[in-house]
């Protein structure tokens, strides 16, 4: 009798241990024990998640995922920080990749270390039709002064120079170039200039005028955009992004982008905003919005003015600097409204650039005539820089999205107040502000101009403070932003900035499975240990691609 019971209780032992196992969901990954912040609309931090075919099937606690999950590959965050998958609510993404193939000017210290740069590149690339680079900013210089095509003209009197200015919105180019581009110092045009001095091209352009010269340069084949959009992936991966916004597309670009997504070989998830030619708005205006888990396409990006370092930017009253010059919009007021009324009667979002307190209440005002009051449409200020207080309101009356760069703020905070006075400087990079007024900000980092980095712009957001943490107190410290803000800005406010917050932004189930893990928790770090913080993994769709 006793063998008896003995066989019946392990017979059901074993049922038991059997169906507990087959109990348990099976799924692709497990990740526990990690210090995750969800960003949901509770804020809450938990310690686990399931993901199954790429989507967040559950999140909660250690325990509740692994009493009720079992995975193929299983994670021990070992306490480690965990956020959703960063989101660049404005980049240029297509256009950094490709900047990885010319001559890098970035931090160039004086007009004589950009001239040995250009030179030892074209030692390598001897063949080359044309020498295009990109990066310089005269700020950076002893003497601020822009400078001038003599020396590239008797180093390559022959090939043509293009070499953009850090903020894309100035570029210097020689002799050669100018003659391409039909450039004589009678050349005049709407939203340009031709800088000028003893009644000649110093072969410094401002705005419209480098299309002139840009318009002359073969397209990059499609092997050499290939290889510039994946080198930008592989490098945005390595800092934790998982979706970019690419500010200024055109169609044959996107086309390219979604074919890649479906070979598989291009992973980023993209947010396009389309330039507004005449050709990319009847097609897609045609075809209306488009989104799938990778692309979404539903936007049009438009240039109100230019940069403040370039003095081009439009401005209500003249530059502290340089009391004759306003800047200017780089159109009409008439055009930008008739664009606003093709993106309203089409139903696409219009992100408009607007860096001067002039363009942005041009915009604004433009913007106010077509959405009438709060809506659900979404347009967005790019840049938003400086903001007269009195057209503040004007985001929150109408549902305008600010979508800002806080590492604009620390890299101009040394030469801005020149440009703009004592006075109205306190109205430029007013993140705080703007996010008072509405309650949301798009966070990005308009890479190339800035570092891809983004804990690099959420330490701006936070601290105010520069790569080597100045100044002391902060620039403007009164419009830094709360670390969860500044979470948010870059997590689930740019996925709602983009009509994707129900696809991404944030951890929670049914959502897709983005996440990133840092070596050290953003939310708890020193500022000065902000800009060290590490990415350890990132993970799209479930899937660790770094």
């Amino acid at each position: 009798m006793k063998k008896t019971y003995l066989l019946f209780f392990l017979s059901l032992t074993i049922i038991c241990l059997v169906s507990c196992k087959t109990d348990k969901e099976q799924v692709d990954l497990i990740v526990h024990n990690g210090t995750i912040y969800t960003v949901s609309k509770g804020f809450d931090i938990v310690n686990a998640f399931a993901v199954k075919d790429g989507i967040f099937v559950a999140v909660g606690s250690n325990s509740d995922i692994l009493s009720n999950y079992d995975a193929t590959e299983i994670v021990d965050a070992k306490g480690q920080a965990i956020y959703p998958g960063l989101i660049d609510a404005h980049a240029h993404f297509y256009r950094y990749g490709l900047g990885l193939q010319v001559v890098d000017l970035l931090g160039a210290e004086s007009e004589q270390e950009l001239m040995d740069r250009v030179v030892q590149h074209r030692e390598s690339t001897p063949e080359a039709p044309w020498i295009l680079g990109r990066g310089w900013d005269q700020n950076l210089w002893e003497n601020k002064e822009f400078p001038t095509k003599d020396k590239l003209d008797e180093l390559f009197p022959d090939t043509p120079v293009l070499l953009t200015r850090i903020d894309g919105h100035a570029a210097l180019v020689n002799q050669k170039a100018l003659e391409l581009g039909g450039i004589t110092s009678k050349t005049e045009m709407i939203g340009g200039k031709v800088i000028l001095e003893n009644g000649q091209p110093t072969g410094v352009l401002i705005d419209n005028a480098i299309k002139l010269v840009s318009s002359k340069v073969p397209d990059p084949s499609e092997e050499e955009s290939r290889v510039g959009l994946l080198a930008a992936q592989e490098n945005c991966f390595a800092v934790g992004l998982t979706t970019v916004v690419d500010a200024g597309l055109d169609r044959g670009t996107i086309e390219l982008i979604h074919q890649m997504h479906q070979e598989g070989d291009l992973k980023m998830r993209i947010y396009a905003m389309v330039n507004p030619t005449e050709d990319n708005m009847r097609h897609y205006f045609e075809n209306g919005i488009y989104q799938d888990d990778f692309l979404t396409i539903r936007s049009f990006k438009i240039y109100g003015d230019g940069a403040l370092g370039s003095r081009g930017a439009a401005l209500l009253q003249p530059y502290h600097d340089h009391s004759s010059n306003y800047g200017f919009l780089l159109d009409t007021p008439e055009a930008f409204d008739d664009l606003a009324k093709k993106m309203y009667e089409n139903g696409f979002q219009m992100n408009t650039h607007c860096i001067g307190d002039s363009a942005n209440r041009t915009l604004l005002d433009i913007y106010a005539k077509y959405l009438k009051g709060k809506n659900d449409l979404r347009w967005r200020i790019e840049h938003a820089q400086v903001v007269s207080k009195d057209d503040i309101s004007k985001f929150a009356s109408y549902s305008i999205i600010p979508s800002v760069q806080p590492t604009h703020a620390t890299s101009d905070m040394y030469w801005a107040a020149q440009r703009l006075g004592p006075f109205r400087i306190k109205t430029a990079y007013a993140y705080k502000d703007l996010l008072e007024q509405n309650g949301m900000l798009a966070l990005g980092s308009d890479f190339p101009v800035e570092n891809i980095n983004p804990i690099y712009g959420f330490h701006a957001a936070v601290a105010r403070k520069d790569a080597n943490n100045s100044p002391d107190d902060g620039f403007q410290i009164e419009n830094r932003i709360k670390r969860e803000e500044a979470l948010k800005g870059m997590t689930i406010w740019a996925a709602y900035s983009n009509f994707e917050e129900g696809l991404k932004g944030s951890i929670e189930k049914g959502k897709l499975a983005d996440f990133v893990l840092f070596e050290k928790d953003m939310m708890t770090a020193k500022h000065n240990e902000l800009r060290n913080l590490k990415v350890k993994a990132t993970y799209i769709g479930g899937e660790k691609v770094f």
